[in-house]
């Protein structure tokens, strides 16, 4: 059952943190979400997007709230309006909302939300052993360092 909208407010165990702008809590640890926040970062013309890793207290606090484990790979979450969208469904409706390259994505909203859902723990649980290790909060990027939240 779908949470409220906003229903992060009345949690006491998440801290408080600006929520008028999306947010995507992604693995701080995994180059392909490093390459991805930079990517959100690079597209985002209309600066709407903010990241936050999923290792932050506000990253872990977020995903408990939601019903997620922060040590599951499977564990992408995007809040936007109220809203919380997870694994592909939250890369989609990122992908949409960015427009230009980011809409390549849509290409695998018509599948069944079951084959996008394996797809998406596929590469997941294999992220780390497919495209390395990167730390999201180094990075030296201007851009995506104005744009992360703990």
């Amino acid at each position: 059952m779908p949470l409220a909208l906003y229903s992060w407010r009345s949690d006491p165990s998440v801290p408080d943190f600006d929520d008028s702008f999306k947010v995507v809590f992604m693995d701080g640890d995994c180059a392909l979400c490093s390459r991805s926040a930079r990517w959100i970062a690079k597209m985002d013309k209309r600066e709407e997007f903010k990241i936050c890793p999923i290792q932050a207290p506000l990253g872990q606090a977020v995903l408990v709230h939601h019903g997620l484990d922060p040590s599951d790979p499977d564990s992408w979450l995007l809040l936007d309006e109220g809203q919380a969208f997870t694994s592909f469904d939250a890369i989609i409706k990122t992908g949409q909302r960015l427009g230009g390259f980011g809409c390549l994505v849509l290409v695998f909203r018509p599948l069944p939300r079951k084959l996008r859902r394996g797809l998406y723990q596929m590469v997941a649980r294999n992220r780390y052993r497919w495209f390395g290790k990167a730390d999201l909060c180094t990075l030296p990027d201007a851009e995506l360092q104005k744009r992360l939240i703990f």
